[in-house]
């Protein structure tokens, strides 16, 4: 429970930062599990999700391996960010959630800025 708590506290701080530094932009936010990882384009001041793509997705899904991989995080970051970019979203903010930005996160991140998202 100590580690939920110090990620919960983690990306408080991330998300007050980004809130400071956004500018109206949405925010791209991503959950990692042991197992999956998901990310959704979220407008703050409507509170709406724009886009959004997860190795649980069943079109996703048959062509993954395993959602819990580098791999499948980039499949994913390509996935929201093409998704954001058909709706008309192309500049937002990162938010990483609380996690380092590291492996799966990073690849993700990587993905959707070379599929048009700028960060």
């Amino acid at each position: 429970m100590a580690d939920r708590e110090a990620r919960k506290r983690r990306a408080g701080r991330v998300r007050s930062r980004l809130k400071k530094m956004s500018t109206g932009r949405a925010r791209l936010s991503v959950f990692r599990s042991a197992k999956n990882i998901s990310a959704q384009i979220i407008d703050d001041r409507d509170g709406k999700t724009i886009a959004s793509a997860s190795s649980l997705d069943k079109d996703l899904r048959d062509g993954l391996a395993k959602g819990s991989d580098v791999a499948a995080a980039a499949v994913i970051g390509k996935t929201v960010a093409a998704r954001a970019v058909e709706a008309g979203v192309k500049e937002v903010v990162f938010d990483r959630g609380g996690y380092i930005y590291h492996g799966r996160v990073k690849a993700l991140a990587e993905a959707a800025r070379e599929a048009g998202l700028n960060f």
